[in-house]
């Protein structure tokens, strides 16, 4: 998938999401609702003195039946053959009447004890055309709530075209699938990203968010082809506010990470705390839970986006105006839709800044890429060099014309070095056995040039260690080139190696007189930004580099961190071309 579709895919669901929400015209006004206990046939009437009802019960003991009246206007008369339909939400089961008639029922009230449980949460029933002419109408139900008699009176209805009023869910669901289904693209997308790159946090969060719109968005239009009793409706809102408590945490927590601030951890600790009461809140107060939940999620993410702003983060302010524009959104519908649709926003901010890390981890593996490619043609021109290769072959013809064995000796050696270096040309890190062999190798070799006597002495060297290649081979250049023989006509380089927890230094001795050259030598030469240059390729920054004069020649050291806590201060400008 191309990173590029992910924001017309996100887009996509949220138009069709806000698509899905254009209301069709009121055709009914809800009056005021009464209820009482007890059960009553004659109070499903139309024409029932119910002033004496009351507004309001806290609890119905036992699962005792109690009936309800709301008093319904209805607008506009239905066409004719197109009925109107009554879709309600009710904690219960009940059976429903219409000016007196019975239209729908809905489990067995009052039977909640002795049969197991009947009928759904949300259902939508027929009127019968000559009942719903315009005027004033009276709905009853005769309900029990024996699951949760604390939680009377607690239901929503809608009048509408009854086609319309099925058509319209089916739309709405099917919308809100595709929805949902962007998200989970996105989910398993980025996650084979991070797991492609486990070290990208950020992409794991943003994963995990898009998983849970995608739940929370299934678990919540489930309901449409899925059969609820109202006694597990609990369980769903719970499971609801569980997604959403994750949410609210790695939305601001992902900005946290895009956006750092002073005593992060402290205020993220707070943060959760606080969304932990919020969750642990009253045990049916799920609207007041979803908007508290919601609403610190967006102070929070507004706080540290801004701060991003004011700090001048890169991409901070585009992110800031979707924050902005969910509050647009939600000024301008309800809370349902404003939340889905405000998250769509969020999401699309949130993407928009891996995007930005994307294309920064791409530019920076392309970068690597011609560094590496340099690098090989660096060792490559190291090798081969012209005034080193026809050295060398003079060397060769005066070694063959004067001693025949050793000429044979001085290609073998010559050969072997090319041999090595044929090996490690294409390699970031070599063992360091490989590395001193080409070394030696090469002293061989100068031996039979310059006709000097070089020696090589190591301490503390461990053969599992890897290095960069040609590293050492070229201090050891250095220090052939730089240095002059001791009195016995004797050049000597040691390797030490030392290794801690935190970091492992390599020190390369050079024990020699030098040259007047390499005495005011203070530019930085070739062979000196080659050996950084293939630090930073195989250790970011983590290492120090100090090349200095002392009493017996020339004392090199290369010490690399293993501790994720150092980091050192990245070296300015071009490693080859300074």
């Amino acid at each position: 998938m191309n990173l590029r579709s992910l924001p017309s895919l996100l887009l996509i669901g949220i138009l069709l999401l806000a698509t899905s929400c254009v209301q069709a015209p009121e055709v009914f006004k809800e009056q005021r609702t009464v209820f009482k206990v007890g059960d009553n046939p004659t109070w499903a009437k139309k024409v029932l003195n119910d002033s004496n009802w009351e507004r309001r019960i806290n609890l119905i003991p036992e699962g005792e039946i109690f009936w309800s009246r709301t008093r319904i206007d209805i607008l506009k008369s239905p066409e004719k053959l197109r009925p109107y339909g009554l879709q309600i939400d009710a904690y219960g089961e009940y059976e429903i009447f219409w000016d007196g008639v019975l239209i729908g029922k809905n489990g067995n009230p009052g039977q909640e004890a002795e049969n197991p449980p009947e009928g759904e949460l949300w259902i939508t029933y027929s009127i019968p055309t000559h009942l719903a002419t315009e005027g004033e109408h009276v709905l009853a139900l005769r309900l029990s709530n024996y699951y949760f008699p604390d939680h009377v009176g607690h239901y929503e209805l809608e009048i509408a075209d009854y086609e319309d009023l099925l058509a319209n869910m089916l739309i709405e669901t099917s919308y809100m699938h595709v929805f949902a289904g962007a998200f989970l693209i996105v989910s398993i997308y980025f996650l084979f990203l991070f797991l492609n790159n486990r070290k990208e946090y950020p992409t794991l969060i943003f994963s995990v968010c898009c998983f849970l719109i995608f739940a929370l968005v299934l678990t919540v239009f489930s309901k449409d082809y899925i059969s609820i009793h109202y006694s597990v409706h609990v369980i769903r809102l719970q499971i609801l506010n569980s997604f959403l408590l994750g949410i609210s945490f790695l939305i601001p927590y992902y900005f946290s990470i895009q956006f750092p601030y002073s005593r992060r951890r402290l205020l993220l600790i707070l943060y959760a705390a606080l969304l932990i009461i919020f969750w642990f809140m009253g045990n049916h107060a799920f609207d007041f839970k979803t908007v508290s939940m919601v609403v610190s999620m967006w102070i929070f993410s507004f706080g540290i986006v801004a701060y991003g702003a004011y700090k001048n983060a890169r991409g901070a302010r585009l992110v800031l105006v979707t924050l902005l524009l969910s509050v647009v959104v939600f000024l301008a519908s309800g809370f349902v839709i404003s939340m889905y649709t405000g998250l769509g926003l969020i999401l699309l901010g949130m993407l928009y800044l891996l995007a930005l890390n994307i294309k920064e981890q791409r530019l920076a593996y392309e970068n690597t890429l011609v560094q590496s490619t340099r690098l090989r043609l660096e060792l490559l021109k190291k090798n081969i060099q012209p005034h080193f290769l026809m050295n060398t072959l003079t060397s060769l013809i005066d070694w063959v014309e004067e001693s025949p064995k050793k000429g044979v000796q001085f290609i073998e050696a010559l050969a072997k070095e090319f041999d090595l270096f044929n090996k490690i040309e294409n390699e970031t890190l070599i063992p360091i056995s490989q590395e001193i062999a080409l070394c030696q190798t090469h002293l061989e070799i100068m031996e039979y040039r310059k006709e000097i006597d070089y020696s090589w002495e190591e301490e503390g060297i461990d053969p599992d260690q890897k290095i960069p290649p040609a590293i050492l081979h070229t201090l050891l250049e250095n220090g052939i080139t730089h240095s002059l023989p001791l009195a016995d006509n004797s050049i000597k380089f040691k390797l030490i190696f030392e290794s801690s927890r935190e970091y492992k230094i390599y020190t390369f001795l050079t024990f020699a007189a030098r040259t007047e050259q390499g005495k005011n030598t203070k530019k930085e030469g070739t062979g000196l930004k080659y050996i950084k240059a293939r630090l930073t390729e195989s250790y970011g920054y983590k290492w120090e580099l100090t090349s200095e004069q002392a009493d017996h020649g020339w004392r090199n050291v290369i010490k690399v961190y293993s501790s994720a806590k150092y980091t050192p201060k990245s070296p300015k400008g071009d490693l080859l071309n300074d």
